[in-house]
């Protein structure tokens, strides 16, 4: 059985660096992203731009993450997100504005790292929080 304690111990050491190279490296040469905020990522290159990019965008990326559950070769983690929008995301210029955001990251895992990842946000609140969609309380 890997050693999904020390793997996920390593991974969240490389979020707080925001290290895409160090981040990129837990997964499999032909492992995969699915992510709400940029395009489906295939392979090991890919998956770094997508982290390169993610820090660029949101350079002071702040991700919360509770333990890992994990059965067989699954894992689940809770997120929570906080991060300041300086770049281009999704065709919206920079707007510097703060965002705070839950999520769950769902892994299958193979010989010790990632093959596939998929990232469940609470998009509609980002999207709120940056001005494109409006809403109001319902009460």
């Amino acid at each position: 059985m890997a050693d999904h304690e020390g793997f996920f111990a390593r991974r969240t050491e490389a979020w707080t660096r925001r290290d895409a190279k160090a981040l990129a490296a837990t997964y499999a040469d032909d492992g995969s992203i699915n992510s709400p905020m940029f395009p489906h990522a295939d392979g090991r290159e890919a998956i770094e731009r997508s982290f390169d990019k993610l820090f660029r965008v949101f350079p002071d990326w702040d991700i919360t993450l509770d333990d890992p559950c994990i059965s067989g070769n699954r894992a689940m983690q809770v997120c929570k997100v906080r991060a300041t929008q300086r770049g281009e995301f999704m065709g919206i210029p920079g707007t510097g504005k703060r965002l705070e955001f839950d999520g769950v990251l769902i892994f299958d895992l193979r010989d010790g790292l990632i093959v596939r990842e998929r990232r469940i946000y609470d998009f509609t609140g980002v999207l709120i929080q940056l001005g494109v969609l409006r809403g109001k309380p319902a009460l």
